[in-house]
């Protein structure tokens, strides 16, 4: 296919596509950086072989994976043109998007209980590494809720019909990729310990 053919509207829809997958590429690489270091500071002589994921941790991997379901089913309606169980189900991606800060936040509760900090005297370089990756996940989810609620704005307009998806399209990719962001996260502390 010639990348150079097409009406204005499709080479403009490409490059938006094309953007999108260089941010996420970019996105991965620094995430796999923070995760290399991680993995080099395991070495040191303070590094905590015995800390736990917090149970909160555990129910938001259930519910991120729930919304990437609800995501695209959602996009699936709305390419359908069902609007309204479109609208259901992303009304249900945001609120469970909203579920799974609460319960990073939850978790950050229960790992202080257990007495560790993210800076400080009580921290330790295995909880701030923790706290750190978290933390800029959880900039990425709330990143997609803005598109969430963009999206559902645009969709309540009627805005994505006629081949017009391009909004909805573009959002349930960078929801799939915050998903799978955090189960590759989830994992990645569990088994690197």
């Amino acid at each position: 296919m010639n990348y150079t053919e097409g009406s204005e509207e499709i080479k403009q829809n490409r490059a938006k596509k094309m953007m999108l997958w260089f941010g996420i590429i970019s996105l991965s690489m620094s995430f796999a950086g923070l995760t290399s270091a991680y993995v080099v500071s395991k070495e040191r002589p303070d590094w905590l072989t015995d800390f736990e994921i917090p149970q909160a941790f555990y129910i938001s991997l259930g519910v991120i994976i729930l919304s990437s379901v609800t995501i695209h089913l959602a996009k699936t309606a709305i390419l359908k043109q069902k609007n309204k169980v479109g609208m259901l189900f992303l009304v249900s991606t945001l609120f469970l998007g909203f579920s799974f800060v609460l319960l990073q936040f939850v978790g950050f509760n229960q790992i202080i209980e257990n007495g560790y900090y993210f800076t400080g005297s009580e921290s330790t370089i295995t909880t701030s590494f923790l706290y750190l990756v978290v933390l800029m996940h959880l900039a990425h989810i709330l990143a997609g809720l803005i598109c969430l609620l963009i999206v559902i704005y645009n969709h309540s307009k009627q805005k994505y019909k006629g081949g017009k998806t391009l909004g909805i399209e573009l959002a349930a990719t960078f929801w799939h990729f915050v998903d799978i962001l955090w189960i590759y996260l989830f994992l990645f502390f569990y088994f690197v310990r």
